[in-house]
């Protein structure tokens, strides 16, 4: 049917926004008949608005503290009948049961239920919705000759194109409804499973917290994101592409508490795929550590990289790593950006960036950068733990796995050489151990004063990786003015040979901290032990692919 009449409207609704003005409006305008339910009726029938509730038109009471109510024949038959189909019409007839024209449902609020740290398993269970996708489901599959609404967004629009076509919807309004049906209603159904599967620990049984075979993993996994917006292209002009957020339900899926696809965006041209990739890669990174800290990021690697006492000067040393790297590139710190820093960036620096990112920004930091109305800037409103997650699409599929965040304690740290590191070599190998973490494999790092001055990234073999870290980490030494050597290492994997550890120390690597593993260690501890090199084994592996 392509144009459709509004006879007879069922409206039961939690959130209430505009529902009175849209119901008002069908009653007067068009004379449809409207059956509600509870709350909804009430805040209908105070408005003036005539309702048919819904017990005395199915005859049956509300039982079971409001569980059972729509769940009725004369609900669903009035939903479900085909119009066109004489056997339909004669049963929904013989039987008693009306034609309902327009449903208009939302749900009730599971989301905001359950966001309640305070919220008991009971409670969540009682606010998840039965009759309300019931109905919705029955109305979107009948789309060819019933109305359904879900959103109060769409209330106008239907209320226009009644008035267009005499008090009917089209065919074509119809189908788009029925579509954000089941998008809604797998969105709410989603988010109930993977609530029930984060309380699966506390919540369930004993004997089922200890079963051997508990997946560590769902065997099955809803996703629901919302488009955020669309960008100019994808990697490369020819790409198409667009951000998206994990819609509420699903942000401990795969956000952190202050995630960088809902950062405040101050100023700036709209991000680019690309600067969002940087920008997540740099906003990771310089999370991983405690205190002031700076990470600037160019093309996926921490080309500049340090702490300090304050992050102006932890921007300075990472600045210092690499300036000729730096120009174009990603800045993110994990303290309030102040004035002094943006000074040292654009004033004394000169340095061209893409996009900064940070907790916040002093006022008088956001009026310098106001200078560059090109230059993007985000707030995150903090810093924060890791998300839980990561997912990757590949061809036919996505991969997911925990994000890299395990806790390392030095004391459970091996040292198989000779010398063991001294207090601050292994305050340094620590810094280097936290930035390897953000170097694209195989990952070579070789940082002095707790600076990032070498990097190694992505090389086919770990041995051209340490030349490059190595010779990278001299010229910085050259162009800071400072002595060669007294480097610290970190190694994102083991080393499989000896020659690693050769080509080391030769540049002036003192100290290295690597996973160790290899079935060749031994010839790495003999090359360390011979050339005074003092080696730390962690025991986990920081791979970045």
């Amino acid at each position: 049917m392509a144009d459709t009449p509004i006879k007879r409207a069922l409206v039961s609704v939690t959130d209430k926004t505009g529902v009175v003005d849209f119901v008002k409006a069908l009653e007067d305008e068009f004379g449809v008949e409207v059956i509600s339910t509870g709350g909804t009726a009430r805040v209908l029938e105070e408005a003036g608005v005539r309702v048919v509730p819904i017990e005395q038109y199915t005859g049956f009471p509300e039982m079971m503290d409001g569980r059972v109510k729509t769940l009725h024949p004369k609900v669903h038959g009035g939903l479900l009948a085909r119009r066109d189909n004489p056997s339909h019409m004669a049963e929904a007839a013989e039987h008693g049961i009306g034609m309902i024209d327009l449903v208009v449902v939302n749900l009730y609020e599971f989301e905001k239920t359950v966001a309640n740290p305070e919220v008991t398993f009971d409670d969540a269970i009682e606010h998840i919705d039965i009759g309300g996708p019931s109905m919705l489901r029955s109305a979107a599959k009948n789309a060819d000759s019933v109305t359904v609404v879900s959103d109060p967004d769409d209330y106008d629009e239907v209320l226009d194109t009644m008035r267009a076509t005499g008090g009917c919807t089209t065919l074509e309004l119809r189908r788009y409804l029925q579509l954000k049906v089941y998008e809604t209603t797998a969105c709410y159904d989603a988010a109930i499973a993977n609530w029930l599967a984060d309380r699966y620990d506390e919540d369930f049984p004993e004997e089922l917290e200890d079963a051997e075979d508990a997946p560590a993993t769902p065997d099955e996994l809803g996703v629901y994101l919302e488009k955020v917006d669309d960008l100019r292209y994808g990697e490369n002009p020819q790409q198409t592409a667009a951000v998206y957020r994990f819609a509420d339900d699903f942000a401990e899926l795969g956000s952190s508490e202050y995630p960088l696809v809902g950062a405040e965006q101050l100023q700036g041209k709209p991000l680019s795929y690309n600067n969002y990739l940087d920008a997540d890669a740099a906003w990771n990174l310089v999370r991983e550590f405690d205190g002031p800290a700076c990470v600037i990021l160019k093309h996926q690697n921490p080309c500049g990289s340090a702490v300090a006492d304050d992050v102006t000067t932890a921007y300075d040393r990472a600045f210092a790593c690499d300036p000729k790297s730096a120009f174009g590139g990603i800045i993110a710190c994990n303290r309030e950006v102040p004035f002094e820093l943006v000074e040292h960036a654009f004033d004394e620096n000169g340095q061209f960036v893409e996009v900064i990112i940070a907790p916040s920004y002093t006022p008088e930091a956001i009026e310098r950068m106001a200078k560059r109305p090109n230059l993007r800037v985000l707030a995150t409103g903090g810093v924060g733990a890791h998300a839980e997650y990561e997912l990757r699409s590949i061809d036919g599929g996505v991969l997911l796995q925990n994000v890299d965040s395990v806790s390392e304690d030095p004391a459970t740290f091996t040292c198989p050489t000779e010398r063991k590191p001294t207090p601050e070599e292994m305050d340094e190998l620590m810094f280097a151990w936290r930035v390897c973490k953000g170097v694209k494999s195989n990952a070579i790092l070789v940082s002095k004063g707790k600076a990032g001055i070498g990097m190694g990234p992505g090389q086919p073999n770990r041995v051209d990786s340490a030349l490059l870290a190595c010779e990278r980490a001299d010229e910085a030494c050259e162009r800071m003015g400072v002595e060669k050597g007294g480097y610290a290492c970190a190694s994102d994997a083991f080393f499989p040979f000896r020659d690693n550890v050769d080509v080391l120390a030769e540049h002036g690597v003192t100290c290295i901290i690597q996973p160790g593993g290899s079935k060749r260690d031994d010839e790495s501890i003999e090359a360390c032990n011979e050339h005074g090199i003092a080696m730390v084994f962690t025991g986990n592996r920081h791979f970045r692919h």
